[in-house]
């Protein structure tokens, strides 16, 4: 029956084909093709973990190597985030321009014919990726200012906090109707955050180390980041949905628009100290391993947007934030969890995965 209804009926086929001899090789060919979509659904399964595992390790060694790296005491200058910024964007285009390359059959006359017609040659469409593309440069500014105020695991519970605020822009700017579970879940999600940033003895004691108003600027400027990165990622998400252009060449508008904005904030809030010890100042191995991972990051996020679902992703978050607690409190020994933080540690990542959740409604087989 159900080659038939693929197939069409059999008495519709040549006399030839109704020979029992030739009947064999069809049923072949179709055990071929559904090995061949077995492997395809395995390497597909294959992909969505490692995409998944990939994007769990750059969240948290981003974050964990961003925070050791302003913290660490060492002599001579330390390096500039806002000439980091600038060098994660010129990665990233150089890391598109060659997945660029790569799908146009690895010819450089196409890479270029399709820079040219996909960049040059529509400059309004360029443009409009001017306005996220400063905005993502003032959030990547800010999570450096963040890292240097908050311990690791503080900063990345707080920041799930930019899933109330994509859902609030997605709403307002996309139309988008959210269901119970997810409204129920940002509930849940301001509810933890609450009681992570819930004053206790252990951050009265840390607060003679630091200076006195550094706790409330780093969560000052995670808040900003988290309005900063939902309204970035709706109007992209806007602007992908609206064209046709690969998310490669976008994030190339993106690297570009960047750099000039990033370069515009080297000079206005550091110009005198490149002028006087350079552009790499305080540039180490680990200055190199936190601006790779930062130009990486949106790289993955794209990989896992095709391969992975939001439920994966929640997942990948939950775990990034329990790591990122366990290395703050084993390894880097700034950060002393108390049980209002673990409650609402367990609430974020309790509303991350509620957010993703998607009811399967009850099948009615009697509808047509």
């Amino acid at each position: 029956w159900s080659s038939r209804s693929v197939y069409g009926p059999v008495a519709d086929a040549e006399p030839g084909d109704r020979d029992p001899a030739l009947k064999k090789p069809q049923g072949l060919g179709e055990m071929e093709r559904l090995s061949l979509t077995n492997e395809d659904k395995t390497m597909s399964a294959n992909l969505k973990y490692l995409s998944l595992g990939i994007l769990v390790f750059q969240t948290t060694s981003l974050v964990l190597t961003m925070r050791y790296s302003r913290t660490l005491k060492e002599e001579g200058p330390r390096y500039l985030s806002s000439t980091a910024v600038v060098v994660a964007e010129l990665l990233k285009i150089m890391a598109c321009i060659l997945l660029v390359y790569k799908d146009s059959k690895c010819s450089l006359r196409a890479l270029n014919r399709i820079l040219h017609d996909e960049i040059l040659n529509k400059p309004m469409e360029t443009l409009k990726l001017a306005i996220p593309s400063g905005i993502y440069t003032l959030q990547n500014n800010l999570l450096y200012v963040a890292l240097s105020n908050l311990d690791a695991a503080t900063y990345q519970v707080t920041y799930q906090l930019k899933i109330l605020t994509t859902a609030l822009f997605s709403v307002s700017m996309l139309s988008k109707k959210l269901g119970v579970y997810q409204w129920l879940s940002l509930v849940i999600l301001m509810t933890g955050v609450a009681f992570v940033q819930w004053p206790s003895d252990s951050q009265e004691l840390n607060s003679k180390e630091l200076s006195a108003g550094s706790q409330f600027v780093g969560l000052m400027a995670v808040l900003t980041a988290c309005f900063s990165s939902g309204f970035a990622g709706v109007y992209f998400e806007k602007i992908l949905k609206e064209t046709k252009q690969s998310v490669w060449i976008r994030n190339i508008q993106l690297g570009f628009f960047g750099s000039i904005f990033g370069l515009m904030g080297v000079y206005v809030y550091d110009g005198e100290l490149v002028s006087k010890n350079g552009f790499f100042q305080g540039y180490n191995r680990l200055t190199w391993i936190v601006v790779v991972l930062q130009a990486l990051g949106g790289l993955v996020i794209a990989a896992v947007i095709k391969y992975a679902d939001n439920i994966l992703k929640g997942f990948a978050t939950s775990l990034s934030i329990i790591l990122s607690t366990l290395i703050s409190y084993f390894w880097l020994q700034d950060f002393v969890p108390t049980s209002v933080f673990f409650l609402g540690a367990i609430l974020v990542i309790t509303a991350t995965f509620l957010y993703g959740y998607d009811p399967k409604p009850a099948g009615n087989p009697t509808k047509a």
